[in-house]
């Protein structure tokens, strides 16, 4: 009976004991992990700024914030992709409120009731409220739109007076740092003497003669390197090579691609749309059911594919075409007819001589070049090698094709005008000048405004799960059978359709390596941060996309402490140069003579060339390429002299300066004052939020949890 009593008695305890383990047991993974939710701690800690910690609830609810009007907004949920902009948002948001916030108020700024009332509904409508209640078929603002739904916001759901809310207290956040910058940007000035500085380095002008003997041309297996000339290296350079927290790894990638078979039976099903879209009577319906791609309607001949455009002088009414490949998608067509767009469509190509912040002397010059160029094509020259060897814009390469455009703005005036007034194909025979400069212009295809309607549907290939899981197959063969770095190598020197890739230095935030995006990548940058996972470990079969990702963890680097190893590729191929530069300037000992005998003299891989015409801003040395000590060195000498051999960027150098022209005494350097001016403005947001940052050390923490 005592015994009875005894259970009695201590029945409570022993339930109240259960239940605690239960609940541990339950969810302990969130109390006493990671998070650690019960015990708190800095476990629990995603950040700090000014002082201020960042408490992980806290942030998630301001995520939670965001991605509930990001909903409202689109209608649908954030994808992986967004959801890592929204909890960027959501920090710099943070970041805003607490750092950018302590500057505001040692300042006294402040947006007033009455400057909001102005901003949205006053004399000085922000831009963002303008673009908001724009009516998008006209393209009109009207201002008693705004008024209207002012009126009958109390009488909205409260999702949408929350979201104007919101709308609000962003306009306000903006224009506190427009008002900050403003007063950092008046702090950006540009003296006299900076000014005509600038204006001698872009018009002081040099030909120089020089010999190059380039790094390359002693092979990198003759020079050793030891680590003790790396230390001292990286001893004599510290601040080139900050510290930081960063990872390296090596992996594998075991392909989810569809096999042939995959494609085979992709192709069949797609001929058999093809015969439904044929026979259907409302195709673009039967397309968009049936599309694994949207694609519009109504293409000018500039947005088709190109198969498809090669198609057009075969184009009948309710006429099939294709089925055309393009990447892992097949596409078939339905022709039904064209109409008239509003805009014209055209395609041209062209060679630009820049004349931007040049003075007028230069100016000249540009376009006796640009007018030299145009008669060497006229005379039977190709437009193509000479855009690639001439043109001043990111065009060159393609050989000055800037592919189709409409007369809408997308092009400078002067060109556009140019463009769509030619009523055919062929060399525009005059310049057109514009605010970049002299532009020679090609019509490659004239203007047209032909609207073609084609319905489309496009099946994009996808791996069988077949195919899935024979892939998965190999990669978890493949991680059985390693465990080490000396392991993971030999296995893949035995599979030759293995590839190492290599990323050197991911930071604890990366959602990218190399090629490697998505979500899913954040799954191995935790894997390599791990306090678990040791330098020569190998991972688990990672799912990334359409492939399995099999990493070994190759070196941790500490900010706190920086080692040879953190930059060993980078400091090896400084230190190697600096010995190929002892070897090439003691084998030219103190030459004399013309630089062609010398470099005779010298034998294999000395280069003499010459380079007119050059200016301290934008010199370029030929094979030399860009060397701002080489450039000094030359303007330095008075002309006929020379340098001796000395080590430059990309080799050994000689320069001898043969002519100097001192730039055109100018009595206004104004120019050049808002020219240095306006490139420090335009950096300054991005200089504020640096200092801002540092001043107030923020700690990120975020990638801990996400």
């Amino acid at each position: 009976m005592s015994v009875i009593n005894k259970i009695r008695e201590r029945s409570g305890l022993a339930v109240g004991i259960i239940a605690v383990s239960l609940i541990l047991f339950i969810v302990g993974g969130d109390l006493l992990g990671g998070r650690s939710l019960l015990f708190g701690g800095d476990q629990q800690k995603v950040g700090e700024i000014a002082g201020q910690s960042i408490d992980y609830q806290d942030f998630n609810a301001k995520v939670d914030e965001l991605r509930a009007q990001y909903e409202q907004q689109t209608g649908r949920a954030p994808a992986d992709q967004e959801m890592t902009q929204i909890r960027e948002q959501a920090w710099n948001q943070l970041l805003f409120d607490i750092a950018y916030q302590k500057e505001f108020d040692k300042l006294g700024l402040k947006v007033s009731s009455e400057e909001l009332v102005d901003m949205v509904q006053g004399n000085n409508i922000s831009p963002a409220v303008r673009q908001a209640f724009t009516n998008p078929q006209t393209g009109v603002f009207d201002k008693s739109s705004i008024i209207s739904y002012l009126k009958g916001l109390k009488n909205l759901p409260p999702q949408q007076q929350a979201a104007w809310a919101s709308f609000e207290k962003n306009l306000s956040s903006d224009r506190l740092r427009e008002k900050y910058e403003g007063l950092m940007r008046l702090s950006v000035f540009a003296t006299t003497a900076e000014a005509q500085k600038e204006y001698q380095a872009q018009n002081t002008k040099a030909n120089v003669k020089f010999l190059f003997v380039p790094y390359y041309t002693i092979n990198d297996t003759t020079v050793k390197v030891t680590d003790a000339q790396l230390e001292e290296y990286l001893n004599k350079h510290k601040d080139d090579y900050p510290g930081s927290d960063s990872r390296s790894i090596q992996y594998v990638t075991f392909s989810v691609a569809p096999s042939k078979e995959d494609s085979a039976t992709l192709y069949n099903e797609i001929k058999s749309l093809a015969r439904g879209l044929g026979a259907a009577q409302n195709d673009s319906t039967f397309a968009q059911q049936n599309s694994d791609v949207r694609v519009p309607l109504y293409m000018t001949a500039g947005e088709m594919p190109e198969q498809l455009r090669a198609s057009i002088p075969t184009f009948a009414p309710g006429g099939i075409y294709g089925p055309f490949r393009e990447g892992n998608t097949y596409f078939i067509y339905k022709y039904g007819g064209s109409k008239k767009d509003t805009n014209f469509t055209a395609r041209a190509s062209h060679i630009l001589i820049q004349t931007k912040g040049l003075a007028d002397s230069a100016k000249a010059d540009a376009r006796r070049r640009a007018e030299g160029i145009l008669k060497q094509i006229q005379g039977g020259a190709s437009f193509e090698a000479l855009a690639q060897t001439n043109s001043q814009d990111g065009s060159a390469q393609a050989g000055g094709d800037l592919g189709y455009f409409k007369n809408n703005g997308q092009m400078v005036k002067p060109f556009e005008a140019a463009v769509f007034g030619a009523t055919s194909a062929g060399l525009i025979p005059h310049l057109v000048e514009t605010e970049f400069g002299y532009h020679i212009i090609k019509v490659t295809e004239p203007k047209s405004n032909v609207l073609y309607r084609v319905a489309a549907i496009g099946k994009t290939i996808a791996p069988s799960q077949t195919t899935r899981d024979e892939a998965l197959r190999k990669a978890d063969q493949f991680a059985a059978d390693v465990h080490t770095k000396a392991e993971f190598d030999a296995k893949v020197k035995e599979d030759k359709s293995l590839v190492i890739a290599t990323a050197d230095r991911i930071p604890e935030g990366a959602a990218q390596i190399n090629a490697l995006t998505g979500q899913e990548v954040r799954q191995i940058v935790r894997w390599a941060y791990n306090d678990k996972t040791d330098v020569g470990d190998v991972s688990e079969p990672f799912e990334v996309g359409d492939q399995y990702v099999i990493a070994v963890l190759t070196n941790k680097t500490d900010k706190d402490k920086v080692t040879v190893d953190d930059y060993r590729n980078e400091l090896t191929a400084k230190v190697r140069n600096e010995l190929k530069a002892q070897q090439i300037i003691s084998k030219l000992g103190n030459a004399s003579g013309e630089l062609d005998a010398i470099a005779e003299k010298y034998g294999s891989g000395a280069l003499v060339e010459t380079a007119d015409d050059i200016n301290l801003a934008t010199g370029f040395l030929r094979s030399a390429g860009v060397d701002p000590v080489a450039l000094g060195k030359a303007f330095g000498l008075k002309p006929g002299k020379r340098t001796k051999p000395f080590a430059g960027e990309g080799g050994v150098l000689v320069m001898e300066t043969t002519s100097l022209t001192p730039a055109p005494a100018v009595a206004d350097y104004n120019m050049y004052k808002t020219q240095i001016q306006q490139n420090n403005s335009s950096r300054i947001g991005f200089y504020i939020n640096e200092a801002i940052k540092d001043a107030a050390k923020v700690e990120d923490r975020r990638a801990k949890f996400y």
